[in-house]
């Protein structure tokens, strides 16, 4: 089994101490998003790998030495600014954890994710590519793979459509992003590729891979066969089976772009539920839950 933490959320950014704390406890509840009265019991001793997505990887820093699991980070950092990523923290300090991390556990295993780009009067191609060039070079002993993606339409995106103010992709534009994005990281020494997009810019150098391909997954966990991530509808993926231990509706970061987010009240509402002594991210497990030891 493969941990994802988290699509759903930011658990490393904001429920750390929650995370590392059912890892010692030796298992973690998970509710099911569709059907709340499931819940899947996951011992972590069933665990092969552990994929960390974040875009505050700061709290990670304490924990590296307690984590006994093979598993990769991928850290999502843009040139966007807090009029779409208002609580992302400085980007500078993030940089830096990166860079700690990365001589940690080796920049094979960590991944930058340049995601989601999209267009408009202030976030222009130019200022993209601007943006992605001087990440490349701050961080091009740190990372050795960048992943893309473009953005979707998500319920939180059309909502926050007034600050997003979307200009759509021309495919002249795409052909500009592409060429200067693999230019940028062939220079700085990076492989550069898409996860799960329509948009095929293998012409211009970008590899067409995936997140978590079976390559990745038999490099952490030594085994062969994995199938395809069911949970993902989206028929441009292929990564393999990963189980999601997040929960939609609780990350802090409050970007605009983002799908995991749709409800703000509810965000606040499931913050003030969420104790770190649980062994649910978001409230407990009551008595009328199903609760199913996951294998």
């Amino acid at each position: 089994m493969i941990l994802n933490v988290s699509g759903r959320t930011d658990i490393v950014a904001f429920y750390s101490e929650w995370f590392f704390r059912r890892m010692e406890e030796g298992y973690l509840d998970v509710r099911n998003p569709f059907y709340p009265k499931q819940v899947s019991r996951i011992f972590f001793s069933c665990v092969d790998a552990i994929v960390f997505c974040t875009k505050n990887p700061i709290p990670l820093l304490p924990y590296l030495d307690k984590i006994t699991i093979p598993y990769v980070l991928q850290v999502t950092l843009t040139g966007y600014k807090r009029d779409i990523e208002p609580f992302v923290p400085d980007k500078k300090k993030v940089i830096e954890a990166i860079k700690k991390i990365s001589e940690k556990i080796g920049k094979e295993n960590v991944y930058l994710r340049y995601d989601p780009i999209f267009l408009n009067k202030k976030y222009t191609l130019s200022y993209h590519i601007r943006a992605f060039e001087k990440l490349a070079s701050l961080l091009s002993s740190s990372v050795s793979c960048v992943i893309i993606s473009f953005l979707d339409d998500y319920k939180n995106v059309r909502e926050h459509q007034s600050d997003l103010q979307v200009i759509p992709f021309a495919e002249e534009d795409y052909k500009t992003l592409g060429l200067s994005f693999s230019s940028i990281a062939k220079k700085y020494g990076m492989t550069i590729q898409t996860c799960a997009e329509e948009k095929n810019l293998a012409c211009y150098g970008f590899q067409i891979g995936s997140c978590v391909d079976a390559f990745l997954a038999y490099r952490l966990t030594g085994k062969t066969k994995w199938k395809k991530w069911s949970a993902r509808k989206n028929s441009f993926c292929h990564c393999v089976q990963m189980t999601d231990v997040g929960v939609y509706n609780t990350c802090r970061h409050f970007c605009r772009y983002c799908y995991a987010n749709y409800d703000e009240k509810k965000v606040r509402e499931n913050q003030e539920k969420h104790i770190p002594s649980s062994s649910c991210l978001i409230g407990t497990v009551e008595e009328e839950d199903i609760v199913k030891v996951w294998k």
